[in-house]
C-alpha cells in the first residue's frame, strides 16, 4: 500500500522571523533536563519530540508514518521531550523496539495550520535565497539551527555558506510557493 506524502517530525517544527523584542522574550536560557528515562511498557516505542504540537499530533486516532509504514496512534504518554508510542498494529515488544528512535512523519494533509509569516522546516529548507535589494542569488537554505532566539537558516551558495538569522531586520520575505525566499543582508553577513 503507498504511503501518502509526510513530513518529518522535524520538519513539523515551525519557524518565523522574529522582531527584536519577541527574540529578547524567547531567549530565556534552559537547563538541560536530569530527569530519569521513562520507563517503557511492552508494545511501546518511544522518539524524542521535536515538533511544536505534541498533544494534538498525538492524539489518539491519529495517522503517523514511521519507516515508511502507515501506523494508527492508540495511546500515547508525553514525558519531558519524549513521546512514548502505542501503535494500534504493533502487538509485541520486539516490533515495538524496532521501531524505538526511529523518525515520525505525518502525512502533509495533517499538518497543522500555522498563522500567517510562520512556516514549516519543509516549507523552507530549499527555499532559493535572494538579495532584496539586487535581486543576486546567494543560494539555497540547506537546513535551520535553533538558537533558543530565532532560528537561522544556513544557506549554501556558490561563493560561500551564509548564515541568516531569522528576524524581520534580515529576512524580508519567504514564499514556499514561489520557491524565494528575499534577504536584506547586514553589513558584513555576506563574504568578500
Amino acid at each position: 500500500m503507498a504511503t501518502p506524502r509526510s513530513t518529518s517530525s522535524k520538519s513539523t517544527k515551525k519557524t518565523s522571523v522574529k522582531s527584536s523584542a519577541v527574540r529578547a522574550e524567547s531567549s530565556v536560557a534552559s537547563e538541560p533536563s536530569s530527569k530519569p528515562l521513562p520507563r517503557v511498557k511492552a508494545r511501546e516505542s518511544t522518539s524524542r519530540i521535536v515538533t511544536d504540537f505534541p498533544t494534538r499530533r498525538f492524539k489518539r486516532g491519529n495517522s503517523v508514518v514511521i519507516k515508511g509504514e502507515a501506523h494508527k496512534i492508540q495511546g500515547a504518554r508525553i514525558q519531558g521531550g519524549t513521546v512514548l508510542l502505542k501503535l494500534e498494529d504493533i502487538q509485541d515488544r520486539d516490533t515495538a523496539a524496532a521501531l524505538r528512535g526511529a523518525e515520525v512523519e505525518v502525512p502533509t494533509q495533517d499538518a497543522v495550520s500555522l498563522p500567517k509569516g510562520q512556516f514549516y522546516w519543509h516549507q523552507v529548507i530549499g527555499l532559493r535565497v535572494e538579495d532584496a535589494t539586487s535581486h543576486e542569488p546567494l543560494g539555497e537554505v540547506t537546513d535551520i539551527i535553533e538558537t533558543g532566539a530565532n532560528d537561522v537558516y544556513i544557506v549554501r551558495g556558490p561563493k560561500a555558506e551564509i548564515l541568516v538569522p531569522a528576524i524581520k531586520d534580515v529576512v524580508k520575505n519567504i514564499d514556499p510557493t514561489e520557491g524565494r525566499m528575499l534577504i536584506q543582508p547586514l553589513p558584513g553577513m555576506l563574504p568578500g
